[in-house]
């Protein structure tokens, strides 16, 4: 008996920390714990194949590290692929023209699609003619941070 627990019990135990890892991993769908459930149904089939706890809890670990390391990466890239940019993110990089005189520390106009924006140079000492083509750099609050276009 090891931590109060009999060889019996142990397929018990590893069958509620693979629970509790799932709901875990339901909860925060940050594919860290799932890979710790994977080692405890691992420990779990050892427990029920009989073996010593040493095995089980060695087993658990080895598992879980290895499934952790060899494919939360390929998991993550999987499940980010192809999200499109919403709202302002989806403006950061777009080209825009100048509809009024952007000077230094003065916001000027831009026209960004359909929509007319407050923007700013990404360098305060430059000045941006009305008609100049700009690369929306940042959105900051409700201001576009702009640079020239070199064409």
């Amino acid at each position: 008996m090891i931590f109060g627990l009999s060889w019996f019990s142990m397929p018990v135990f590893w069958l509620a920390a693979a629970v509790i890892f799932v709901i875990i991993e339901g909860l925060t769908m940050g594919l860290t714990t799932i890979w710790f459930a994977g080692g405890a149904v691992v420990a779990l089939i050892a427990a029920l194949l009989g073996a010593n706890i040493v095995v089980q809890i060695v087993l658990f670990f080895v598992v879980s590290i290895v499934l952790l390391f060899s494919t939360r990466k390929l998991f993550v890239k999987k499940l980010h692929t192809g999200q499109e940019k919403t709202n302002v993110d989806a403006l950061i990089g777009r080209e825009a023209v100048v509809t009024s005189i952007i000077k230094p520390l003065e916001p000027g106009i831009i026209r960004l699609g359909s929509q007319d924006w407050t923007a700013v140079c990404k360098t305060e000492d430059t000045v941006i003619a009305e008609g100049t083509k700009v690369k929306v750099m940042a959105i900051e609050g409700v201001k576009a941070v702009v640079v020239p276009l070199t064409e």
